[in-house]
């Protein structure tokens, strides 16, 4: 026989994991600006002491784990004030609602902006923080101590209800942390943290979203931390929560916390001050038309 068969066409090449050019430009490692603006931050309206910046996320994507590490980009050094657990808990640590400072130089002196860490979110009804009490927080009307309880809202008879709330214990900022390293979040979670941002959109109150844990999720980037705007799986992730909980592509800030290391790293440092820093922007902004 004289024909021959025809060989199949070669298969393309996978494409790289990364971009040639980043998404999103930073200046990796140059920090001193953004950190001399933290460091001398003093909020405009003088009803307000510090910006309130309120933290919320399904259980395990790092939300002490967060303030320890802005506390730690701050202080100059690696440390420990909000007691975090691994992370890897299916169960909230978080337990009470409680204010995180940071302390600055001198015996009594805090930075002007605070956390609160709430109850971690589950899916479900009776588990997890109440949407009910992060909403009434947003307004300022939880009492520094209260205990959360999944099944029984705060009411205002209960002892931990603050009826009238003043500037400084209301929310100036809402920030959303949710894990790179997870797949597709599940519906019920979307739908409580849908309903959190609605609450926060009709006071008022300025987001933003942190992508955690962005070196286990992506090889790329553990590898190099400045690859991070240009790793296609993040860049996905982002666009794809975005297009679910409707917060800009601009106000999702991805993030490496500090976990394992004992120094300080300049490239975590750039992440880090770049989405503290817009939080304070924002929360400035909100502050200023109370």
């Amino acid at each position: 026989m004289g024909g021959s068969e025809s060989k199949p066409a070669p298969r393309p090449p996978p494409s790289p994991p990364t971009l040639r050019t980043p998404w999103r430009q930073v200046s990796w490692g140059n920090n001193a600006s953004d950190l001399d603006y933290v460091k001398n931050y003093k909020p405009e309206n003088e009803a307000v002491r510090h910006i309130r910046v309120l933290l919320h996320g399904p259980v395990g994507v790092g939300k002490s784990t967060f303030i320890n590490s802005v506390s730690s980009v701050v202080r100059r050094k690696v440390v420990i004030p909000a007691l975090a657990s691994s992370d890897n808990s299916e169960i909230s640590f978080t337990k009470k609602f409680k204010t995180h400072t940071i302390q600055r130089e001198g015996r009594g002196n805090i930075y002007p902006f605070v956390f609160n860490d709430v109850m971690g979110l589950e899916e479900g009804t009776g588990r997890g923080v109440h949407v009910k009490d992060i909403k009434l927080a947003l307004e300022g009307h939880v009492k520094e101590g209260y205990k959360f309880n999944s099944v029984s809202p705060l009411t205002p008879s209960d002892h931990g209800y603050v009826s009238q709330p003043s500037p400084d214990d209301r929310v100036h900022v809402l920030v959303c942390l949710y894990s790179a390293n997870v797949g597709e979040m599940k519906d019920g979670f979307l739908q409580k943290i849908r309903e959190i941002r609605e609450a926060a959109s009709a006071l008022g109150i300025p987001q933003i979203a942190v992508l955690t844990k962005i070196d286990e999720a992506c090889e790329e980037v553990e590898k190099d931390l400045t690859n991070t705007f240009k790793s296609k799986y993040l860049k996905t992730k982002i666009e794809d929560f975005s297009r679910k909980v409707g917060i800009p592509l601009n106000c999702i800030f991805p993030m490496k916390n500090y976990c394992t290391e004992t120094l300080l790293n300049d490239d975590v440092d750039t992440l880090i001050l770049s989405a503290l820093r817009a939080i304070i922007d924002f929360g400035e902004d909100f502050a200023n038309t109370l």
